[in-house]
């Protein structure tokens, strides 16, 4: 699908929401996810993936590590396999997961909130989740109709495999997280997909970035080269260098901010240094 390259703050409008009525429900409810960035150029890889080198076996080790460290700072053992992907994820930890959002307006957001990059095309990837799950292998869809849902829950995903006993983790040992992330990439083995999955509600910037991941089950693939053997599913509105400037005041305006989306101080320090900084 080609990229739809916008021209003005109404044509931008006007892209983030199209396709947004649902008519069988008379309401506006878009089957979207999305994710700003910075800039146009850039490809979906995940963090694992930008460590460079042979990143896809260190997975298991800074999972490990991971959850051996949080444990000695107090903190609870995730339930589940899942938990602690979520987990690790939201606090900075490389992992084969990738941020999305609900809100065109939040991916909005983070496709202008770095000032450096303002000379730079940003872009808004859009994908259609529903189409999308309707590729899942049976029987993740299975689960997804039993429930009654549109998108997994860490809950939906801890029960792949559920007739294993090391389905769940508790105080087992590491192996079950392994296991579980085996039986998960089996799954894509005949053919690969693309899984989204909402976190649990960790704290409130999960809450307050309408957020849910990506999962796919080979570390190695690039999210992009997944998509573009199915173009059906994804749009890419290109915002100029031009525009940011305007868009990013007025969506300052809408308290789109870094304030709102990273509650605490190092949001608001944040919010304060790019609100004040001069326009160049």
């Amino acid at each position: 699908m080609p990229d739809i390259i916008v021209d003005s703050w109404g044509m931008l409008q006007e892209e983030l929401f199209k396709g947004a009525w649902n008519d069988a429900i008379q309401r506006y409810r878009p089957p979207f996810v999305y994710r700003g960035l910075s800039d146009a150029s850039y490809r979906l890889e995940t963090s694992l993936m930008r460590l460079g080198g042979p990143f896809w076996s260190l997975e298991k080790h800074l999972l490990r590590n991971f959850r051996k460290y949080s444990r000695a700072q107090g903190r609870e053992d995730p339930d589940s396999f899942w938990h602690l992907l979520a987990v690790a994820q939201h606090h900075g930890l490389p992992t084969r997961l990738m941020d999305w959002t609900y809100s065109p307006y939040i991916a909005l957001h983070f496709a202008l909130a770095n000032l450096e990059r303002f000379d730079l095309d940003g872009v808004i990837w859009r994908i259609n989740y529903k189409q999308v799950h309707d590729r899942l292998p049976s029987e993740l869809k299975g689960q997804l109709a039993a429930e009654g849902a549109q998108a997994f829950t860490v809950e939906l995903l801890t029960s792949i495999g559920q007739e294993s006993p090391d389905c769940r983790v508790g105080e087992k040992t590491f192996h079950q997280y392994v296991e579980t992330l085996t039986q998960f990439d089996a799954l894509g083995r005949s053919e690969e997909f693309l899984l989204f999955f909402e976190p649990p509600s960790i704290d409130e910037r999960i809450v307050n970035q309408y957020a849910l991941f990506s999962v796919m089950p080979n570390p190695r693939r690039v999210i992009d080269d997944w998509l573009n053997l199915h173009a059906d599913l994804f749009q890419r509105i290109i915002i100029p260098g031009s525009l940011k400037w305007e868009c990013r005041d007025k969506l300052d305006l809408c308290n789109i901010t870094e304030r709102v989306l990273f509650p605490g101080l190092d949001g608001l320090g944040s919010w304060l240094k790019r609100h004040y900084s001069p326009k160049i």
